[in-house]
């Protein structure tokens, strides 16, 4: 056989897969559409023109049994022909379903499979709502409306309306998907199957279900996901949660898009309220109302992008990033109505930003009806651009709010690590202190020393929640008291891990505390030798109500914060059991150098996010500039924010971390 030959004949069997796949499409979408045109016992058409595009449906399709592989032409013919007599007669929807499934199931084993085209990778929010805003916003509108500019020039019925949760309920994303792939004919939607990729159509498509909820609604659902789900299906709905292995059925992987595109919003919410006979699945119906699970369902439609499986936000960081493109578009020229579709993008986030920050929410609407009219009176490039500077300005504080997600797991080892070192460090002061005492032959008074640490342990609790009444009391300088909180934090978390690094020598900890005991022994005060203890032990309760509530702001208003934060203590406190107990009592020596090197590491890290995240917290209150920089990158589980403002403390740091590094090398040790 010659090539050329060979050539043609695998372009034919792609050309058959794709023909098979276009009837299996239209087959499935002829009897979804069918369903909701009449009554269930059949006999009774009550919407016409939901009948009349599943007959478009199986019209189309019959036109491609030609193109079908030779072992499915037969099937084909005789199974859509009977579908289609089955709709003319208005048989019941329920048996017209099974017979386009069996049609579905027959067509498939004819060819070999392969049907089902999903992407070879998760599908990019970023990349879909760049696709629809070439493809679909000219009649579906920016926010997916129906409200495009093309939609009253259509002939036919208007677009459908996106953001329709009640129309669209027993709509799945692959039934979504086929639609973007084939059209529906009789209306004014194309077929895309040519002009775009699947990797690209399942982009649009996911884009696409996004729309249907608001950010909050994600965040709601999010937050009951992770206290009633993730033990089983895991964080990410990968199906790997901590009880996963004990159940006699594994929970599907809610991540896979070839699992969850194949399910549609009511029949998610019907498993989230109701279960799942003969699965561990339990429903939630008597904990859960219907709107609550559809918060569920929004959330859930995130686990499949891209951005949410390599950890980036999801669905409002694409929204954000379409409405900087289409005001730099809007700028670029000079059009009022690129503004006004800027706006309606923006519409899709106002809501949780205004319920976040009203005052935020009304500067950034002030700022975009100030674009749009001055774009319309011809104001000068430099003009546009001061808008677009404010514009920029506000929407990063936005996305702050709405869009950044803090991990779990990076809280839950932060906690841990701050509880475990701000510990060890408190006990080692108190041994130092007993040691002293017991070398100096002075042990009967042990017990002041002990009085002055647990005094100290009361104070901090006091601390604690005098701070946190400031908080409550001061609601109006919020945003500046947890900026300030995040900068002192930075502050002295720099110097903490500074400090670490010249201290690391178990012979430091005696010189550090024998001035200050010899004092209180030689007076022959109670008092005094507390005083000392409570001082050393307040000193490190204080350090670390300072360093938790810099945590705990940082994390903002991140589902499950808490609880990690929770986590965190507790198994740090559970870790200085045993070492207390692993030094007084059997005599291990902990290798402090090491300890000190891992955990000062940290202590800068910390710093780093909080220095960023401080200043964002004040430029979120007004108290500081935003001064955003197109170049540079948004990387929030570092902190890093593309401002002049934040960007240059944190170059501050990293400079003063190069210069103690060189100092700490260049200086002997015992000179510090």
């Amino acid at each position: 056989m010659s090539l050329l030959g060979s050539t043609t004949l695998v372009a034919q069997r792609v050309d058959s897969l794709a023909a098979a796949r276009r009837v299996v499409a239209a087959t499935s979408l002829a009897a979804k559409e069918y369903a909701g045109g009449v009554a269930p016992a059949g006999g009774k058409v009550t919407a016409p023109q939901e009948v009349e595009e599943s007959k478009e449906f199986l019209n189309g399709a019959i036109l491609d049994i030609p193109s079908l592989p030779a072992a499915a032409r037969a099937v084909a013919e005789t199974g859509l022909r009977e579908l289609r007599a089955m709709l003319d007669r208005a048989a019941a929807p329920d048996s017209v379903a099974r017979h386009a499934a069996s049609l579905v199931q027959q067509i498939a084993t004819a060819v070999g499979g392969g049907l089902e085209p999903f992407p070879s990778q998760p599908p990019s929010l970023a990349r879909g709502a760049a696709i629809y805003r070439e493809q679909c916003i000219q009649c579906h509108g920016p926010a997916g409306r129906g409200d495009g500019a093309k939609a009253k020039h259509l002939t036919g019925p208007p677009p459908a309306d996106l953001g329709d949760t009640v129309e669209l309920a027993d709509v799945s994303p692959i039934d979504m998907y086929r639609k973007t792939a084939i059209g529906v004919a009789g209306t004014g939607m194309p077929e895309y199957a040519d002009a775009l990729s699947v990797d690209d159509r399942w982009a649009v498509t996911a884009y696409v279900v996004t729309l249907r909820a608001d950010p909050a609604s994600v965040h709601e659902g999010e937050g009951w996901y992770a206290a009633q789900c993730a033990s089983c299906h895991g964080a990410e709905g990968r199906g790997d949660g901590a009880l996963a292995g004990t159940l006699s059925v594994r929970p599907p992987a809610l991540s896979d898009l070839a699992v969850q595109a194949r399910f549609s919003d009511a029949q998610l919410e019907g498993l989230i309220l109701h279960g799942r006979a003969g699965t561990p699945m339990p429903g939630f119906a008597g904990s859960l109302d219907a709107r609550a699970a559809r918060t569920v369902v929004a959330f859930l439609r995130t686990l499949p992008v891209a951005e949410r499986q390599h950890g980036q936000p999801s669905a409002s960081a694409a929204v954000f990033a379409a409405v900087q493109q289409q005001i730099d578009s809007a700028v670029a020229q000079h059009s009022e109505r690129k503004a006004f579709d800027a706006y309606l993008t923006f519409e899709q986030l106002e809501t949780d930003v205004r319920a976040r920050n009203a005052a935020l929410a009304g500067e950034l609407e002030d700022a975009f009806a100030t674009l749009r009219a001055r774009a319309a009176a011809g104001a000068s490039p430099e003009e546009l651009a001061a808008i677009r500077q404010r514009l920029m300005s506000g929407l990063e504080r936005a996305e702050r709010l709405v869009a950044d997600k803090t991990s779990d797991a990076n809280l839950f080892t932060e906690s841990f690590v701050l509880m475990l070192r701000e510990g060890f460090e408190a006990i080692l002061i108190v041994g130092a202190l007993m040691a002293f005492l017991r070398r100096a032959g002075a042990t009967e008074r042990r017990r002041d020393v002990a009085k002055g640490a647990w005094t100290a342990v009361a104070a901090s609790i006091a601390t604690a929640v005098v701070v946190e009444m400031l908080f409550e009391i001061t609601p109006g300088q919020r945003e500046a008291l947890e900026g300030a909180t995040m900068l002192v934090a930075t502050a002295v978390l720099f110097y903490v891990s500074y400090w670490l690094f010249s201290k690391i020598e178990a012979a430091k900890w005696s010189a550090f505390v024998k001035g200050r005991m010899e004092d209180a022994l030689s007076s022959g005060s109670s008092f005094a030798l507390a005083s000392v203890a409570f001082l050393a032990v307040y000193r490190e309760g204080f350090e670390t109500i300072l360093f938790y509530k810099a945590l705990l702001t940082s994390a903002g208003s991140a589902a499950g914060a808490a609880t990690a934060v929770g986590a965190g203590i507790g198994v740090g406190v559970i870790a200085l059991v045993f070492v207390y107990l692993a030094i007084n009592h059997y005599g291990v020596k902990i290798p402090m150098r090491a300890f000190f090197a891992v955990t000062s590491s940290m202590l800068y890290y910390m710093a780093f996010v909080f220095a960023g995240k401080g200043i964002a917290d004040l430029q979120e209150g007004g108290w500081i500039g935003t001064t955003v920089l197109d170049w540079a990158p948004r990387v929030p589980v570092f902190g890093i924010y593309p401002t002049v403002q934040s960007l240059s403390l944190q170059v501050l740091l990293l400079a003063l971390a190069a210069f103690a590094v060189y100092w700490l090398r260049r200086v002997p040790a015992e000179a510090t």
